[in-house]
């Protein structure tokens, strides 16, 4: 645990002194929601008497999320070139710390940036209690746990932070539009309606929904949205283990 404490510290320093990380993780979603929501609310009706507006603001939330889950797990990346990776991989503590320690540190630092963005929910036109803003809170820290450690299994098998990019947008984006976020599951065609309800982000977007927007319909029920995303949390985790497990050492230290 000390060491899970010390990479999750280490994540929160690292950020606090790259504060250009919150410019792109905060505005670029916020930009997209006022230009996307703005632009395509005379074009989308969605149901529930809920504004093009409203829908969106819930996958905005996640996109926080989502950018978070980038620019935290490139890190990896840039450690395996300077050579803390590989200090860190020899030290005696085994990889499930290491994951978690990473993990951690990147859901904490989602979850701030999310909180600072659900204040804006009474400019969507959404009024939410205290009891629906910490439900939202807990459901948005399984989300960006999950989504962390999706992007740390890219992260552990790259070596240059051009193809993580590539990777991650090639995998991340797709779930983020699949999930319900940019239109409802009840308007896609059958097909990519299928595909929808395979992506596990959509259920927690669902679950999302549910706290901020209990009115929306055509939607997953909470209870099991959220089982549905704790198991996604759980199986990413166990897989960036597995796959830190079997990274080794990869990379070539990058001289000074």
């Amino acid at each position: 645990m000390r060491a899970v404490g010390s990479l999750w510290w280490r994540e929160i320093i690292r950020f606090l002194r790259q504060r250009s990380r919150v410019t792109g993780a905060l505005a670029q979603p916020v930009v997209f929601w006022l230009l996307l929501g703005g632009g395509l609310s005379g074009s989308f009706r969605p149901s529930g008497g809920l504004t093009y507006l409203q829908y969106l603001y819930p996958g905005i939330l996640v996109l926080v999320l989502l950018f978070t889950a980038i620019f935290a797990t490139i890190a990896v990346v840039e450690d395996r070139r300077a050579g803390f990776l590989q200090g860190v991989l020899v030290a005696p503590i085994g990889r499930t710390a290491i994951v978690l320690g990473q993990s951690l540190g990147s859901t904490t630092l989602a979850v701030l940036q999310g909180a600072l963005v659900l204040v804006l929910a009474p400019f969507a036109g959404l009024h939410v209690g205290v009891g629906s803003a910490l439900a939202a809170i807990v459901i948005m820290a399984v989300v960006a746990f999950a989504l962390t450690n999706l992007g740390l299994i890219i992260a552990w098998r790259m070596e240059s932070t051009q193809g993580f990019h590539a990777i991650m947008n090639l995998v991340l984006m797709p779930i983020w539009l699949l999930s319900g976020a940019f239109f409802p599951l009840d308007s896609a065609a059958p097909a990519l309606g299928w595909v929808m309800r395979l992506d596990p982000l959509t259920y927690g977007l669902a679950a999302l929904r549910r706290c901020l927007a209990p009115d929306a319909v055509g939607i997953p029920a909470l209870v099991p949205s959220l089982g549905v995303t704790v198991l996604f949390a759980l199986v990413s985790l166990a897989a960036a283990v597995a796959t830190a497990r079997r990274s080794g050492t990869l990379g070539r230290v990058t001289p000074a």
